[in-house]
Formats: structure tokens, C-alpha cells, sequence
């Protein structure tokens, strides 16, 4: 286990994933109760994952990347993210991508 510090940053684009899946789920499934849980729950896996976000398995992804990708499984969906480690003295844990276990992963990441 590392003592590395690391700064959370999130991407617009997993803002957008996340408040469609909200929205659907809280108006066209009418479920609000669902949706504020579903959101809470990613919130605590982020935050518990800040503190040692690369300790865990990296992503094997069909394309080549820049920075391995990381997973975090939420109920059924999955919060995509990087560390960066070339930006400053602090590493990054970039929050980049949430999305349904259901959709194709390999497309959409």
C-alpha cells in the first residue's frame, strides 16, 4: 500500500452519464428514492476509493491509453477512472466515464 495523495478531478462527460442514469431512473422509472440511493453510493465509492486508487486491479483495455483505467462496481453500474501521475507532485484520480455493466464497455471506454 502507497502513502500517495490523490487529487480527485471529474470529467464533464461522467457528470453527463451520471445525471442520465439519475434522471431515468428517478423520472421515468419514477423511482426517486432509487435514483438519491444510486447517487449516494457513488459518491461513498469514490470518496472510499481516493485514498488508495491504484491498489486495484487496472482495467485491460482493447485500446492502447495513456493511463491504465481503474473500475469501481456500484450496484449495477461501473464508475471508470485514471490516475495521473505526470501533472504535478500530487497524483490525479480522474473520474471519467458511469455506466450500465450492460453496456458494450469496449465502445464506451
Amino acid at each position: 500500500m502507497t502513502n500517495d495523495k490523490y487529487i480527485l478531478r471529474y470529467l464533464p462527460l461522467f457528470y453527463k452519464d451520471l445525471e442520465e442514469k439519475i434522471v431515468y431512473i428517478a423520472e421515468t422509472l419514477q423511482n426517486s428514492k432509487a435514483a438519491q440511493e444510486l447517487l449516494d453510493a457513488v459518491e461513498k465509492a469514490i470518496l472510499e476509493r481516493v485514498t488508495n486508487a491504484e491498489s486495484f486491479e487496472p482495467y485491460c483495455s482493447v485500446k492502447e491509453r495513456r493511463y491504465k483505467y481503474y473500475r469501481i462496481y456500484v450496484k449495477n453500474y461501473i464508475v471508470y477512472y485514471v490516475v495521473i501521475d505526470d501533472e504535478g507532485p500530487d497524483k490525479i484520480m480522474e473520474v471519467r466515464r458511469f455506466l450500465y455493466n450492460k453496456q458494450n464497455q469496449h465502445r464506451l471506454v
